[in-house]
């Protein structure tokens, strides 16, 4: 059985995440600590395979903790969760090595998939006497899949849509546009486009500019960086 600690100072946020672990088959629970003190207590007391860490917590913080078991070479692997999805963060605690990453709020599927594929990784590096080429290329093409963004669409927007409008500007390159542009090229309302762009722009896909000219400012819309991202319901 995989041991898993929760880290999560939001009592009823843990007790969620406890419900959902005791739903899947493979792993045991060990307990949920409020804190980084409480959860090195945890981790000094108990044989720990995998840590379900918050980042925002009173005193120091998720990453901290991560960056502190990284330095002491802690044989404990992290799905981090967080309610913010800073692209900086992201990329920091993918250098430390997290299995995963989830932001939330996420669905019980999402949480399912990432320790079903945690699991398949923990029997093949740690239940296994010797590993195969085919064995190691899964798990490292889904670890690669990491470097891809999984981020909730937010209610009012929908899946199809967001993803129709991101098509669209990716075939504008490096090229700056405006929201009447995106609309005209997609056929949508220019408040509808309005509201997705804004989205883009909150998740750090987008870099926004307002430009004064003749007439009324306009917005421009530029891709900060041409990354995967993946979006669910």
């Amino acid at each position: 059985m995989i041991q898993v600690l929760i880290v999560e100072d939001d009592p009823m946020v843990a007790d969620l995440n406890k419900r959902y672990v005791e739903q899947v088959e493979g792993f045991q629970l060990v307990d949920a600590a409020s804190n980084v003190e409480e959860a090195y207590q945890y981790l000094d007391q108990f044989k720990i395979d995998l840590v379900l860490l918050d980042v925002y917590m009173p005193g120091k913080n998720g990453l901290q903790l991560l960056k502190e078991l990284r330095e002491k070479d802690e044989q404990v692997d992290v799905i981090l969760i967080t309610a913010a999805s800073e692209k900086e963060q992201i990329q920091q605690s993918l250098r430390l090595g997290v299995v995963d990453y989830l932001i939330k709020p996420f669905e019980f599927e999402r949480l399912k998939e990432a320790l079903n594929k945690y699991k398949q990784h923990h029997f093949v590096l740690h239940e296994k006497r010797s590993v195969n080429q085919d064995e190691l290329d899964q798990i490292f093409s889904k670890q690669d899949r990491q470097d891809s963004y999984q981020i909730q669409v937010p209610k009012g927007l929908t899946k199809t849509t967001l993803e129709h409008i991101i098509e669209v500007i990716r075939s504008k390159g490096d090229a700056a546009f405006s929201t009447d542009e995106i609309a005209l090229d997609t056929d949508i309302s220019r408040v509808s486009v309005r509201k997705y762009l804004k989205f883009l722009k909150e998740i750090d896909f987008l870099e926004e500019t307002l430009i004064y000219g003749v007439g009324r400012p306009v917005y421009q819309y530029q891709v900060k960086e041409m990354h995967d991202i993946e979006f669910y319901h």
